[in-house]
């Protein structure tokens, strides 16, 4: 089976609106000595993102939700006639998390616990009985009778139900533990993707996918990897988690990141480096060393974090390569693991370079008559604004979703 989101996953959308100046959008420097979490409150959650947070969710629920039972949703607004009837997994895995998002929410989030529940029944639809190293996943598109065939799995892909079951469970609706448990069959998943063959060049690293057509490792298979082990050894105190997560750590330090902090995208097997820098890959080993600060108090951890969370903003803050380039659905994640370093220092540089985004895009990039977001300005006609994808009207979402949390809750984040 063929796998458009791959082709979505490795370019990003280009934005036809202006560009924002580094100062409104990136935090400043924070590479100096921190001090110690603040015990004042930090920002008040916001009214307005709450608002939006809902709006964005209807429009979601409006135009992409298929109405034949299954709690599936279509890959695209408007859809083609080349479309597949449902979407694949990664669109409908961020659906999901914003569903989860919206359930933490001050004073709203309790509308959401049926839409919750509804999208773990219908999560079920992508489970693989067994992969190609006989294990249990899920698979890049609905298996029968949604689909003629489960599609191939992907190791990121997996690992993104597993930090969402993750923060399902720490958030308190994980009532039967079920969540848990499936995030460690996850992880037992990407556990055998390591790649063992010492033929290789840089032996080690978790694969990206079972399909046949790549046997790259990439940082966006081996840093979520990280974070989930780190997850699951901070709820079940098991070492084999954050062994697995330490040793995927190294390895994608070693072989992916550059002297600048930042992350290249992935590794082949003769030892080619794809050196694109997206946001996503910036935004998870933030999370990762704030993780292992908590877990372990070295400082040098969250240094690190701080040291990654920098080069990011200095890169997105040059006009060659902006962050609104940046595809919504990479940003989101990127944002979220800077939230989780927010809650770590009692800062919130972090949250007001997110707030400042997403608020240009609500103004600049929004439909008003669909509620629609729009970031592919090649497709718009005279007759139409243009096409939007699931995943981006569910990144939003989310964005807006966790923009009316309170920062006490930024830890249970990724």
């Amino acid at each position: 089976m063929t796998h458009p989101r791959r082709n979505v996953s490795r370019r990003g959308f280009v934005v036809g609106a202006a560009g924002l100046g580094a100062a409104v959008l990136l935090p400043a420097s924070t590479t100096a000595a921190s001090a110690a979490p603040s015990t004042r409150p930090g920002p008040r959650p916001d009214g307005s993102s709450r608002s939006r947070a809902e709006q964005s969710w209807r429009a979601l629920q409006t135009y992409f939700r298929v109405d034949d039972g299954s709690g599936l949703y279509r890959e695209q607004h408007p859809s083609a006639s080349t479309d597949n009837p449902y979407s694949y997994e990664w669109p409908f895995s961020q659906a999901h998390v914003a569903a989860l998002d919206l359930t933490g929410m001050v004073g709203v989030g309790r509308r959401y616990d049926a839409a919750l529940r509804d999208h773990v029944r219908a999560q079920r639809h992508y489970r693989v009985a067994e992969g190609t190293t006989g294990l249990p996943g899920y698979g890049s598109y609905p298996s029968p009778p949604y689909g003629a065939q489960a599609g191939d799995i992907f190791y990121d892909d997996n690992e993104w139900v597993g930090l969402k079951d993750v923060q399902q469970h720490l958030v308190g609706a994980d009532r039967d533990g079920a969540a848990l448990r499936d995030a460690e069959r996850i992880f037992d998943l990407v556990v055998s993707a390591w790649d063992d063959d010492d033929s290789h060049a840089a032996p080690g690293g978790f694969f990206w996918t079972q399909a046949t057509w790549s046997t790259d490792r990439n940082t966006v298979s081996n840093m979520p990897a990280a974070e989930l082990g780190l997850r699951l050894h901070q709820l079940t105190g098991r070492k084999r988690y954050r062994d697995w997560a330490l040793r995927a750590y190294r390895w994608t330090n070693e072989h992916l990141q550059r002297d600048s902090g930042l992350y290249d995208d992935h590794l082949d097997l003769a030892g080619v480096v794809e050196d694109t820098v997206w946001s996503y890959n910036q935004g998870v080993p933030v999370g990762v060393n704030v993780l292992l600060h908590a877990l372990t108090g070295q400082r040098r951890y969250l240094d690190e974090a701080e040291r990654i969370a920098d080069a990011a903003a200095r890169w997105f803050a040059d006009p060659e390569h902006p962050l609104e380039g940046q595809p919504p659905f990479f940003n989101s994640i990127y944002f979220k693991n800077l939230l989780l370093l927010d809650a770590a220092t009692g800062r919130s540089a972090h949250r007001r370079a997110m707030e400042a985004w997403a608020d240009h895009v609500w103004r600049q990039q929004r439909d008003d008559a669909t509620g629609l977001f729009l970031f592919d300005p090649g497709s718009a006609t005279a007759s139409a604004p243009g096409t939007t994808q699931m995943i981006q009207q569910a990144a939003m979402t989310q964005v807006y979703a966790v923009l009316a949390w309170p920062r006490s809750r930024y830890r249970l984040l990724y």
